[in-house]
């Protein structure tokens, strides 16, 4: 029975013993060891179920597989007339009891002479390797191309789950561990679909086929067979734990690896501005040094079992070969019959070694997918209710009505409630980390409030589409965001349809238009990754033409010139001001003197208003605004 369908259980005390744990008092525990193996099959059986698009490949690649298998029974079992009837022209024995149409067969091939048995097998051996061929052939090219696909499906349904989730997500982690996701772990999964899946069909088949070989030629030999088969399934059975635990490790050693690269190839600038090249050599080379050690344990174990395999399965040989070749020079079984058998033996012997090294392989790719629906699973904390409706446009205010909002425990909004009216500006100054941007956050739904509510024209943006909500909003923020595309395809990521004039007309009023035609391709020059091959003023004014393409009736604009110097920012000043005629602005601005013809300024302190109105009114009260405007007028 499946864990979640069992009833309410008894609270038990339950003490360890080693790494189980025992039920007090007669109650059962349903925390025990065993409940462990289920979940580790649930885990494999979640692995599993990125086969079930391509079922019906899968499935005639099996039945390849199965034949290729019984053709390598076919072909090891061919060595009995050569070895009796073609080289030594002695009888085939074989002790076994067998069914009427397999001994009117041997005593068919027993009556043809030699010369004429070896011309039929020279035909039969060529056509044998050529169907076997065919069928390995097609088994793995079925078996790679179900692989390719099942890496292309994970890697898009990884990267739409990225879109999906909210912005606090990615606050929480790292741009190397999510990509490290979407690259190590979807390989590790391909390995066990590709390969684990097919060598546990292909390679189980020939144990199936092997062993009913042994069986069938002489079973009384079979029992030296069974011990070492015993602990071997041991073997791999407690490496494979060890492995899922180590590969886990490896994985999280491979994330960190990547953040590392992530984070330093992103910072270029500041590492080399710092000096600090060699203490991230020191920082990567640590987390690489890790990652080797973790990887040589998971190697070392994985080794274990091929020479572990190799000699349990010598000393089974040397026992039957020992027993065996008295029965052959009894002339109780020929030598082409005992040499099936001892080929049949070695042969279940070397898939039971495959196997072993499968285990090892699946047992990674378990804790990749783990790893996988980790992020597959996860909720968006934002979501849209079941009743959502489109937002069409906005005609008169923004309203927040006590608004509350933390990050865990660090509460940064203590009921801010404002009402801004279509068409006005509301300029939100404040000391650093008082909640100034989180609060313009809660307008797109980055977050919600954790109480209270955001209105536009008196409707919750909870109960309406996050498309046509977000479809309303512009941004432009000191840290400009471009893309490495060419500055059109930049400028036209709001409206991806826009034509050239458009885009012309966006740029003109952004101020772009004269820097963009003197670029060597014009509006087809590629920016670089984050806009880098053009200045931050240049980036800015390309955020902005992209904000005025979108045309959206709010704006938003955090702190979109403090990091310019003063000619960039002019020039950025005047396309902003042309940017926020007719629309509904919330401007963030440490700079106030860049706010004062704002309609109403709003002062934040630790996370509440302390006093809003408008610059002049302000500076008439003797307050916050009144101190932190007079510090910047000191500094000039």
């Amino acid at each position: 029975m499946a864990l979640k369908n069992r009833p309410e259980r008894e609270t038990c005390q339950c003490h360890l013993l080693g790494n189980k744990k025992v039920a007090w008092g007669g109650k059962i525990c349903y925390n025990t060891f065993p409940f462990e193996e289920e979940r580790k099959m649930r885990d494999y059986l979640k692995l599993l179920r990125f086969i079930k698009p391509y079922l019906g490949m899968f499935s005639l690649a099996t039945v390849c597989m199965v034949f290729s298998a019984i053709f390598d029974g076919v072909s090891l079992a061919m060595m009995v007339p050569l070895a009796d009837k073609v080289l030594t022209n002695r009888k085939i024995i074989i002790p076994a009891k067998l069914p009427a149409f397999l001994a009117n067969f041997v005593d068919k091939l027993n009556s043809i002479e030699p010369v004429v048995l070896l011309n039929y097998m020279a035909v039969g051996i060529v056509l044998l390797f050529v169907l076997k061929g065919f069928f390995n052939f097609l088994q793995s090219y079925l078996m790679s191309d179900i692989g390719q696909r099942i890496v292309r499906d994970i890697k898009a349904r990884l990267y739409a789950k990225f879109q999906s989730l909210s912005l606090d997500y990615f606050t929480h982690k790292r741009g190397g561990e999510m990509i490290s996701r979407i690259t190590n772990d979807v390989k590790l999964v391909e390995n066990a679909v590709s390969y684990g899946s097919t060598d546990i069909v292909y390679q189980g088949a020939q144990v199936v086929i092997f062993f009913s070989l042994t069986m069938f030629i002489y079973a009384k030999f079979v029992i030296f067979i069974v011990p070492p088969l015993a602990i071997l399934g041991y073997l791999i059975a407690v490496v494979g734990k060890k492995l899922r635990k180590l590969s886990r490790t490896s994985q999280e050693k491979m994330a960190d690896t990547n953040s590392i690269l992530y984070e330093t190839i992103i910072g270029a600038r500041i590492v080399k501005g710092f000096n600090m090249e060699d203490y991230e050599i020191k920082k990567f080379n640590k987390v690489n040094n890790d990652y080797y050690r973790v990887s040589m344990k998971s190697i070392k174990r994985m080794l274990l079992l091929s020479p572990a395999t190799e000699i349990l399965g010598c000393i089974a040989g040397v026992i039957i070969f020992f027993l065996g070749g008295r029965e052959v020079i009894s002339g109780k079984i020929s030598f082409g019959v005992f040499g099936l058998f001892l080929g049949a033996l070695l042969s279940t012997i070397r898939p039971f070694k495959k196997l072993s090294q499968v285990n090892s392989l699946n047992q990674q790719a378990v804790a990749a997918s783990e790893r996988i629906y980790e992020v597959l699973e996860t909720e968006p904390s934002v979501v849209e209710s079941l009743t959502v409706k489109e937002l069409k446009g906005f005609k008169n205010n923004v309203v927040f009505e006590n608004v509350w909002f933390s990050y865990g425990d660090n509460q940064v909004l203590k009921g801010v409630s404002l009402d801004v009216p279509y068409g006005s500006v509301l300029a939100i100054v404040g000391p650093s980390g008082t909640g100034k941007t989180t609060l313009l956050d809660l307008i797109p739904r980055f977050y919600d409030p954790k109480k209270g509510r955001v209105l536009i024209d008196g409707t919750d943006i909870k109960d309406v589409s996050l498309k046509s909500l977000r479809q309303l909003v512009g941004i432009v923020t000191q840290e400009t965001i471009l893309f490495n595309d060419t500055i059109k395809a930049n400028i036209a990521y709001g409206k991806p349809g826009a034509t050239d004039e458009e885009i012309k007309q966006a740029a003109l009023q952004a101020n772009a238009h004269d820097f963009i035609s003197h670029l060597p391709q014009g509006y087809a020059t590629v920016i670089g990754d984050r806009g880098m091959r053009i200045s931050g003023g240049e980036r800015q004014r390309i955020a902005i033409a992209r904000a005025l393409l979108k045309n959206p009736p709010i704006l938003i604009l955090d702190e979109a010139t403090s990091q310019l110097d003063s000619e960039s920012e002019r020039i950025v000043q005047d396309a902003l001001d042309r940017l926020i005629q007719g629309r509904t602005v919330f401007v963030i601005a440490h700079r106030l003197s860049t706010v004062r013809s704002a309609n109403k300024i709003v002062v934040l302190d630790k996370g509440a208003i302390a006093e809003s109105g408008p610059h002049e009114e302000l500076l008439k009260r003797d307050g916050l605004y009144k101190r932190l405007y007079s510090m910047q007028e000191l500094r000039k």
